[in-house]
């Protein structure tokens, strides 16, 4: 349970971060920050999964590159449900998620 705590207070970080660093990535402080993490892993814990199994063919022909299209697409869909959490276009969103997902992996 603690290691879920900590994986989400370091996702709202990490938004945090990246509206610093990434022009149209937009979040008004740390409580819509833990708001957008929440909501941005249950989407992926859902519709994402839902959208990664119905896509499995299209993320074969290019070589996984489409699963960023979809994280974006989640990023989208997170910013219109969670105020103070604003993504101004595709790009801030595929940038924010490249980094979010990078920053996870390291």
């Amino acid at each position: 349970m603690i290691k879920l705590l900590i994986h989400w207070v370091l996702s709202a970080f990490v938004l945090v971060l990246i509206s610093h660093f990434v022009p149209g990535f937009h979040v008004r402080g740390l409580e819509p920050a833990l708001i957008a993490a929440l909501v941005i892993g249950l989407l992926n814990g859902t519709l994402g999964l839902l959208l990664k199994i119905v896509t499995f063919p299209i993320t074969i022909l290019t070589l996984g590159l489409f699963l960023l299209v979809i994280n974006a697409l989640m990023i989208r869909l997170a910013a219109q449900l969670v105020t103070g959490f604003h993504v101004s276009g595709w790009v801030p969103a595929l940038l924010g998620m490249g980094i979010h997902k990078f920053t996870r992996t390291v």
